[in-house]
């Protein structure tokens, strides 16, 4: 589904503050994956998810999705096959627009729309069906602007609209950090929720170590631009955060306090 052939990226490329963020990166994420990224600041995780997104383009390398070569193609246009949920509550969503004109926008994503016909009486009637899922009361809401919501609520919005046309791609950029820990935990819920029940291909970017062991099916941990080191979906179940530590160790990553607390 999702492939990445020695992509590479230099940030100030011939200057003193030259940087390689990404190092002839291999991954390849079949249908119905859920990797979790982890690695210390400056790894390159955010870097991957962008040239994926088409945010950042590589220097070097090739990236494929569902066999086809999206290398080349700016952001906008892979916006119909990547849907992403940021860290930021108050990213991915208009805090000016109701809660049914955020949702209305996110369901025709990548194709030509309207907000008149967007928001009609039958798609009202599947909005409020999908925001009963949440177990949230939003479906009570529709008519809310999004920007009286809580961090929690937003981000669940958020993973909502992602998942409505089915992206071949979900990216999820550390999307529970700047929520308060139970927020952060229902917020993991309902992203293991979604992922599981749309059958999304899923690249999540994480610094809790006990979240990345619990979500999804592999865990990829990079450092210096590069992907380390390994779990499957078996050796995941196994695993510790210990067992993290050392092999942050190993390749002599210094854990930040944040890591750490995690």
């Amino acid at each position: 589904m999702l492939r990445l052939d020695q992509v590479s990226k230099t940030f100030f490329p011939g200057t003193t503050n030259e940087r390689r963020a990404l190092r002839d990166v291999d991954l390849h994420l079949a249908k119905g994956d859920f990797a979790t990224v982890i690695g210390s600041n400056g790894a390159g995780k955010s870097t991957l998810l962008n040239v994926v997104a088409g945010t950042l383009s590589c220097d070097g390398g090739a990236i494929t999705i569902d066999d086809r070569d999206v290398t080349k193609l700016k952001e906008h246009r892979r916006a119909a096959m990547i849907a992403r949920v940021f860290q930021d509550p108050q990213a991915g969503t208009a805090p000016h627009l109701t809660i049914e004109q955020n949702l209305a926008i996110a369901y025709t994503r990548g194709k030509s729309r309207g907000l008149g016909r967007g928001v009609s009486s039958a798609r009202r009637k599947n909005f409020r069906e999908q925001l009963q899922v949440l177990g949230l009361g939003l479906e009570d809401r529709l008519r809310t602007r999004v920007g009286m919501l809580s961090g929690g609520q937003r981000q669940a919005l958020s993973l909502l609209m992602a998942s409505f046309t089915h992206p071949q791609i979900l990216l999820l950029d550390e999307h529970t950090a700047a929520l308060d820990p139970e927020r952060a935990e229902l917020v993991t819920e309902l992203t293991k929720r979604v992922v599981g029940e749309n059958g999304l291909t899923a690249l999540m970017v994480t610094h809790n170590m006990s979240q990345a062991l619990k979500v999804g099916n592999r865990l990829l941990m990079m450092h210096e631009g590069r992907i380390v080191f390994e779990l499957n979906s078996q050796e995941k179940k196994k695993a510790t955060v210990r067992d993290l530590m050392e092999q942050f160790a190993a390749v002599k990553v210094h854990l930040s306090d944040r890591s750490l607390l995690n």
